[in-house]
């Protein structure tokens, strides 16, 4: 049974072509998707578009391979978000339309062998970029022989640890959200910092990165508890950070901000306690990272009025009700991330081959321009993106700071690619709830 995708390209097709074409073009699509490896056309399939007048008798030598790896088996919080990821992916080939890519999506059953076995098999398909996978574990595990076989990856997962020779990352990074939250905080006043963070690999990679940002602008952290994640695990730190904060009050050097990273996993049990034990948001300002960036995030009244950091809304949006109309689900946060990478995928791929993805090309300091802004790859595998600043409140969210221009240099032409939709597309009115599928875990 076809997909959403494959029957907007049918319908398409019936709709501006002669019967002789139309049944060579869906002779096209059959054949795209047919499964690349083993019989699971579901989790390992091979996607391209259908020719168009313009692009056809491109790619004479065969088709540009991406392959994109995600954990598609099963039906647990991580094959929900993969397939989500893998029907944004093929979203964005859709819209680029252009036919002389083709999408070998690969399941790496969440495994770090199930990644090195996927690798190899997308490697051996003729691949010559690697999207994903989303987990670090599994993006260590590829990295090597991608390497050996000249194929850059662009990898979903936010451990800067796993970034690097030939490995990029195009997730939202921890440090440069954590930087730019203290930056604006410092900005408007907020000198003293307590901090709250959860005892687990997300903490782990939070709690220096927050210590370096408040010594880089020129603040104080005054208190920082960690807590595991549980609410009963939570509510005597929760209680040690209020007693520090009333002590700072009582001194005279009262805390300005309350530092709290997490996102639905933890904010809506932690939130009740902070009230409990009387922290005030009007006295002291709530601050965040983009974990908070979860929908109904402002039915917590003690987080109305926080701030957080976050690429512009306004592409999201875009993309979320065009994901929407498609699929007739709500897009997880993380599904921009396949949309954008598969975009960056289908605009350089009409370099040279083995040029296309070069370090170069995937490099360059104008960067692409995708659902989540401006995205830069350094050479060190590290992102940059544009963040905006936003601010709570229990009917969305509101802008308060812009994102900043990135200072990029003009010695070199970008590669750009719009995330703008193609105007012939018609998708089809969204039949029954629209849901929104459980969140990404923080650290990934």
């Amino acid at each position: 049974m076809l997909d959403p995708l494959h029957r907007l390209l049918i319908r398409k097709i019936e709709r501006r072509s002669l019967l002789a074409g139309a049944a060579i073009a869906l002779a096209g699509i059959a054949a795209g998707c047919s499964a690349s490896v083993g019989n699971n056309a579901a989790t390992n399939a091979s996607i391209s578009p259908e020719p168009t007048a313009q692009t056809a008798g491109k790619g004479a030598s065969g088709p540009v391979k991406v392959a994109m790896l995600l954990p598609l088996a099963g039906f647990g919080q991580s094959a929900t978000l993969a397939k989500s990821m893998k029907q944004a992916g093929e979203m964005a080939l859709f819209e680029r339309d252009n036919p002389n890519v083709q999408l070998l999506v690969k399941d790496d059953a969440g495994t770090p062998e199930g990644a090195r076995a996927a690798a190899d098999q997308a490697i051996r398909d003729g691949a010559e970029l690697i999207i994903g996978p989303l987990y670090a574990k599994s993006v260590s595990a590829i990295a090597q022989q991608a390497r050996q076989s000249n194929v850059p990856v662009l990898a979903f997962s936010n451990d800067s640890r796993v970034a690097g020779n030939g490995v990029y990352l195009v997730s939202f990074l921890i440090q440069p959200e954590v930087d730019r939250i203290v930056s604006f905080a410092v900005s408007k006043g907020k000198q003293r910092f307590a901090a709250l963070i959860p005892a687990d690999a997300y903490g782990d990679t939070v709690e220096p990165v927050f210590r370096a940002a408040v010594s880089r602008h020129g603040g104080t952290l005054v208190h920082l508890e960690r807590y595991a994640v549980g609410a009963n695990a939570m509510l005597e730190p929760s209680r040690r950070v209020a007693e520090a904060i009333r002590n700072a009050q009582a001194s005279g050097a009262p805390v300005d901000a309350l530092f709290l990273p997490g996102g639905q996993d933890t904010l809506p049990q932690l939130a009740p306690l902070l009230a409990y034990q009387g922290i005030e948001p009007r006295r002291v300002q709530l601050i965040g990272t983009g974990a908070w960036d979860y929908p109904n995030v402002g039915r917590e009244q003690m987080l109305a009025g926080g701030w957080y950091p976050s690429p512009d809304p306004r592409g999201w949006q875009d993309f979320s009700a065009r994901f929407s109309r498609t699929f007739g689900s709500a897009p997880p946060r993380l599904a921009s991330l396949a949309h954008d990478a598969v975009s960056i995928a289908v605009a350089l791929s009409a370099g040279a081959p083995g040029q296309r993805y070069s370090s170069a090309a995937l490099t360059n300091t104008q960067g692409f321009s995708g659902v989540d802004g401006t995205l830069v790859l350094g050479a060190d595998g590290h992102s940059q993106r544009r963040l905006a600043i936003l601010e709570i409140q229990q009917y969305g969210n509101n802008v308060i700071d812009e994102a900043p221009q990135f200072a990029v240099s003009n010695s070199e032409p970008g590669v750009p690619y719009s995330p703008s939709p193609r105007s012939d597309i018609v998708t089809p009115p969204v039949t029954g709830s629209v849901y929104v599928p459980a969140p990404a875990p923080a650290s990934y």
